[in-house]
């Protein structure tokens, strides 16, 4: 049926880093781990969880440390340990890895707007495009979903993972991905149905 939802996601991104304070590119999962802004953000979130009674049946996470260790603060509410999804990594940033935006505003000149905007940009940097990253995490949420129908999920991840699967629920533009504003320790929702995807929430952060 076309109003027959087959699963809800909440997607939790992980809580702050000294890369996200930084406001640098890491596609590496054994570092950083969350700082202690971010380990207050993932207790904010797993409060504001609880007293919202959210609802769960399956938990998973994306491989990084800085987003098992959200997930294991989280799982400890619903006494569930989370599975791990080892595709479910940020866009594969090549040659920028590890450089903040204004050091690659300096290295590379007029990079940024197309690195940001442009969904088939990669210019040898070894990256990946924003088209195959929309359509990466888009492969994999549907294996949840198909996995999943009738449950409620929670997906803990990265800013970027949460943008493409806006994205991809919604059918926009690659190039407008830049466009979605999704904060550390923050929560979004989408439902999917038989057709078609609804966007909840996004980018929601409690404050107590």
């Amino acid at each position: 049926m076309y109003f027959n939802r087959k699963c809800k996601i909440t997607f939790i991104c992980h809580g702050a880093t000294i890369y996200s304070e930084e406001n640098r590119l890491s596609e590496v999962e054994n570092y950083p781990q969350l700082s202690e802004l971010g380990l207050d953000e993932v207790e904010r979130i797993t409060e504001y969880l609880r007293r919202r009674a959210v609802k769960n049946d399956i938990i998973y996470t994306s491989p990084a440390v800085r987003t098992m260790q959200t997930a294991k603060i989280i799982s400890k509410l619903y006494k569930q340990e989370p599975i791990i999804l080892d595709d479910l990594h940020p866009r594969k940033c090549g040659k920028l890895n590890g450089l903040t935006i204004e050091q690659i505003e300096n290295k590379y000149p007029d990079l940024l707007e197309s690195w940001f905007n442009n969904p088939e940009y990669d210019d040898n940097l070894e990256a990946e495009s924003i088209n195959d990253f929309i359509s990466r995490v888009k492969r994999i949420i549907d294996v949840v979903v198909s996995s999943n129908e009738g449950n409620r999920v929670i997906i803990v991840t990265h800013p970027e993972v949460i943008q493409a699967a806006i994205c991809a629920a919604l059918d926009m533009p690659a190039a407008k991905i830049a466009k979605i504003f999704i904060r550390t320790g923050s929560a979004t929702q989408i439902s999917y149905y038989e057709k078609w995807s609804s966007l909840v929430y996004s980018d929601y952060t409690p404050i107590f």
